[in-house]
């Protein structure tokens, strides 16, 4: 299978669609209709005032991110452009393709990350260190 080569320009903001009622309100996030992968895997990362998690890409693995209680900041990474969203809304969430390193930093006590994956864990596909990440970039696009 040939990677791609992702860049800033694949990365998406999603608006998810919230159904308001008048106790409350409900985000939905269906494979392939409001998110556009296949879900394998869900997490949730829990984050305090400053903290940053992340730093690292994938792959071949799609993220699909949302930051149900609080904010967070990502910072995208494509070894020649850099793309910071702000999630602020349980209805945003920020689509990541493979290839793209990304960090995340929680801006708000006790802010919560959903994370959607298209594939299952598995420790090889992970990028972890940055120089090693650059060395992928450049086996990439050649």
């Amino acid at each position: 299978m040939t990677i791609k080569a992702n860049t800033i320009k694949d990365i998406q903001l999603l608006e998810l669609p919230m159904l308001g009622e008048e106790n409350g309100s409900l985000v939905v996030m269906e494979a392939l209709d409001d998110v556009p992968i296949e879900i394998q895997r869900v997490f949730v990362v829990k984050g305090f005032t400053g903290a940053v998690r992340g730093q690292h890409a994938h792959r071949e693995l799609t993220q699909v991110l949302t930051c149900v209680h609080g904010t967070c900041e990502v910072i995208c990474d494509d070894s020649h452009h850099k793309k910071t969203v702000k999630l602020v809304s349980s209805n945003q969430a920020l689509c990541i393709p493979p290839g793209i390193w990304a960090e995340q930093l929680y801006e708000a006590e006790d802010s919560v990350l959903v994370v959607l994956c298209d594939k299952h864990f598995d420790e090889q596909e992970y990028i972890r260190d940055y120089s090693d990440f650059l060395k992928y970039r450049q086996q990439l696009e050649k």
